[in-house]
């Protein structure tokens, strides 16, 4: 059972007001607000351990090493992968799936092949592809939705051919909050010898991710989505893969030797982090993944899950309200419009009452189209948020309506 209080004591900025109001943070797949332990550990590093990483022989630089690669393993241990030559340490679920797309473009794709997509992904899983589509003149293929937000699953199994070289798609969205069913999808792709990379920066923070479970080939998410520091995030490879790909930038670390005629590459998973790493945020992401391990993350999923039900059962009595995306499915993101109220106006003034949304087309302008809109507003929810807040929510919606 959360004790939920406790846990809102550790985010200091939840005690903060905002235009005279309490702060109802709802804003959580845009980013998380950070546990104090999270911002502790970035100035206790920076004010006792700060040297640069690997090769260094002097005592700071050992310890800074230490203290990076312990937060690998903890990324291992909590995603379940094999080694720890399969976590690579990005900026976040964006350079992950470019890095995926130079590096896999590079060694597999020739003209006319394809990849495919869903019609509900981020922009951070479409613009990548479009640009190796572009580069390599292969062709991008989209996986139809239904109007719940669903995955056309026999419409999915109809788009492979002996061209298709890989399916990327969000495991969670950020719009419609549905939970795709990853594992059927990963099952039908490998029946094709067809490997599967998976955003999960929407399912990290809220569900339990097992990758060797899973059976994924490339796995990509954020740490601050996960209560973690912003600028870090992981691509997960299976190793069998990540040997085979090749580096996607160059510089310091991801070499083994270097001369003007040649240069060799390091091994896993260094090969693919170039330049100084962001070793103070991998030590805090690792706090941030400890702070959610220590809660228990199924403990997390059933209090989101039971709030989401709720949120949605109190929503829906708001008249002219109108949720986009239910699946049966579904996690804690719940797009809504209400009546003809522009989405940026009930934003901002849900603002003035001290409630945080955002507002637009979530960086998902393909899914707009497809759902015949411009825009929504979003509330999505995180492990520190409460009944009230959504009660608070509703009547801030309500009062609103009857201002139009």
């Amino acid at each position: 059972m959360i004790d939920i209080q406790k846990i809102r004591e550790d985010f200091p900025i939840l005690q903060r007001k905002v235009y005279g109001k309490p702060l109802v943070y709802l804003d959580n797949a845009a980013t998380t607000q950070k546990p104090r332990v999270v911002v502790d550990s970035i100035t206790e590093e920076y004010y006792s351990v700060n040297a640069n990483v690997h090769r260094g022989v002097h005592f700071l630089s050992q310890q800074a090493t230490e203290l990076h690669e312990g937060s690998r393993k903890t990324v291992r241990d909590f995603i379940n992968a094999q080694s720890t030559n399969e976590i690579i340490f990005t900026r976040g679920t964006t350079e992950s799936i470019n890095l995926l797309a130079f590096s896999f473009g590079e060694e597999f794709i020739k003209p006319g092949d394809e990849i495919m997509i869903s019609a509900m992904e981020h922009h951070s899983n479409i613009v990548p592809w479009q640009l190796l589509s572009s580069r390599k003149g292969a062709v991008l293929k989209i996986i139809p939705i239904s109007d719940q937000g669903e995955i056309l699953m026999d419409e999915y199994q109809k788009l492979f051919t002996d061209r298709t070289k890989l399916v990327s798609i969000t495991h969670v969205s950020n719009v419609l909050g549905t939970i795709n069913p990853v594992r059927e999808i990963i099952n039908i792709a490998h029946q094709h010898d067809v490997p599967v990379l998976l955003d999960g920066a929407q399912a990290i923070p809220h569900i339990k991710v097992d990758v060797q479970e899973l059976d994924v080939d490339f796995y990509a998410f954020s740490s601050h989505k996960v209560y973690g520091p912003t600028g870090i995030g992981v691509l997960y490879g299976k190793e069998k893969w990540l040997e085979k790909l090749p580096p996607y930038q160059g510089g310091g670390e991801m070499i083994q030797s270097v001369t003007f005629e040649k240069t060799t590459f390091n091994e896993l998973p260094f090969k693919f982090e170039a330049g100084t790493p962001d070793y103070v945020g991998t030590t805090a992401f690792a706090k941030a993944l400890d702070y959610v391990s220590a809660i228990g993350i199924e403990a997390i999923a059933q209090y989101e899950h039971e709030l989401t039900q709720y949120a949605t059962r109190q929503l829906k009595q708001i008249e002219g309200l109108r949720i986009y995306g239910e699946a049966a499915d579904k996690g804690g993101a719940i797009s809504f419009l209400v009546g003809d109220i522009h989405h940026f106006d009930l934003g901002t003034l849900l603002d003035r009452l001290g409630i945080a949304v955002r507002t637009g087309h979530h960086c998902a302008q393909p899914l707009m189209q497809r759902l015949g809109i411009t825009g929504t507003v979003r509330a999505s929810l995180g492990l520190y948020n409460t009944k009230e807040e959504i009660d608070i929510l509703v009547a801030g919606i309500q009062r609103i309506t009857n201002m139009f």
